[in-house]
């Protein structure tokens, strides 16, 4: 894994005491100023929409003065009709047993977003399945090479846009399969047995 991170080491003091409630994260999400717009949405579940270019910050004071330690995971979602991808940071806090969900919307034609591995590592994973699935680039994250679709030489396939029968009539060619074996089989699919030679 190529970079240099700089990633907070240790527990914040935030992370420690007495466990709070929801209605208590959402108060203490607001004290950090600017992001008033968190509520509860479910037993242990916070959720709120945090403008990209504030994400990096608002993820720092999470961490550090809330004491939400952990990056559960960063998840995407393509809203073609809006022209917008949003992305989903869910943020745990051991302490509390409760998960802060932040909502990030970026353009869809530029999709660049600052990167996380300078606050959690295991960032860097997250951000590299996203850029490979949709193409969005995270600034700053220098571990974006292909790590599944290695030999692929098509768009981001989960984006919506992309139709895989289309892609794979103007890119395959159609091989009709009858295995020469396939005869010796009683009732084998293209013997003429029990199927009736129907492919």
């Amino acid at each position: 894994m190529s970079g240099t991170y700089t990633v907070p080491t240790g527990r914040p003091e935030a992370a420690r005491g007495e466990k709070r409630s929801a209605s208590a994260i959402v108060a203490a999400i607001a004290e950090l100023g600017g992001e008033s717009g968190f509520a509860v949405k479910a037993p242990r579940r916070v959720e709120g929409r945090v403008e990209a270019a504030a994400l990096h910050g608002f993820a720092a004071a999470l961490r550090m003065r809330v004491g939400f330690e952990h990056l559960s995971a960063i998840s995407c979602v393509d809203w073609l009709a809006d022209g917008e991808f949003e992305l989903v940071y869910h943020f745990w806090s051991y302490r509390d047993n409760c998960l802060v969900s932040a909502h990030v919307r970026i353009p869809r034609d530029t999709a660049t977003m600052a990167t996380l591995t300078d606050l959690w590592q295991p960032a860097s994973f997250f951000e590299r399945d996203i850029h490979e699935m949709f193409g969005v680039e995270f600034l700053g994250n220098e571990d974006l090479e292909k790590y599944i679709l290695t030999d692929w030489k098509g768009p981001p396939p989960m984006r919506k846009d992309f139709v895989s029968r289309d892609f794979a009539h103007d890119h395959f060619t159609y091989k009709n399969y009858e295995p020469s074996w396939d005869e010796m089989i009683d009732g084998g699919y293209y013997s003429g047995g029990q199927n009736g030679g129907q492919a």
